[in-house]
């Protein structure tokens, strides 16, 4: 998610201003995602520049200084969004993914040590996430504590999932034990290939196998 989507998502349910919207935010994801001031005006700015949102006119109360709110066009844009489906094609660079890609690859590293580190890591993450969790009252009260409600239990299920994907990662690298080092041999691996182009490829290439050809 941008930054800039978030605030035209608050900013659809009513006018707001620069600390209110940065509260908001931080209130609604339990500042797992912390937005500082300098991001929420930088990115009003851009808004305003793109005529998705404008200024407040004088006299519309005292709840922030200099209010913004949406146009149409912001109107037409939150909408959008809501509806857009979130896209998966081309995969985020997760550090430790692209850390235990290249540790599996370089003949010299212990994979299990570094897999062991990090799995003392996130069964943290997870321990501290499920604390969280078991401090909630059986029923939320807000629709605040709703939202931080779901993205707690996203952390919780992204943390086990990560912990489930080290113990494949361990075993798999136990089972491959000795194998040659091919530099270059990866897909994608050419200079200038798209984010996600690995992805499409080894799709492809499943597609063409049961089709019988290419697509």
């Amino acid at each position: 998610m941008t930054v800039r989507h978030g605030l035209v998502a608050l900013l659809a349910e009513r006018p707001m201003g620069v600390y209110e919207l940065r509260k908001e935010f931080d209130a609604r994801t339990g500042g797992t995602w912390p937005l500082n001031i300098g991001q929420v005006y930088t990115t009003l700015q851009r808004l305003v520049r793109d005529g998705v949102v404008e200024h407040v006119p004088e006299g519309y109360g005292e709840r922030d200084v200099d209010p913004y709110r949406l146009t149409e066009a912001g109107y037409d844009e939150a909408e959008a969004w809501w509806l857009e489906p979130v896209a998966r094609s081309s995969p985020g660079r997760d550090e430790l993914v692209i850390k235990l890609a290249l540790a599996a690859a370089a003949p010299d590293v212990a994979v299990a040590d570094v897999v062991q580190s990090q799995r003392v890591e996130s069964m943290r993450a997870l321990r501290d996430y499920t604390r969280l969790k078991a401090r909630e009252p059986e029923r939320v009260a807000t629709r605040d504590e709703l939202a931080w409600s779901l993205v707690l239990d996203h952390l919780i299920f992204t943390a086990e999932a990560e912990v489930r994907w080290l113990d494949h990662v361990e075993t798999t690298v136990v089972r491959a034990g000795e194998l040659p080092v091919t530099a270059g041999a990866g897909r994608g691996a050419a200079q200038g290939a798209a984010p996600g182009s690995a992805v499409r490829s080894a799709l492809e290439a499943e597609d063409a196998t049961r089709t019988g050809g290419p697509r």
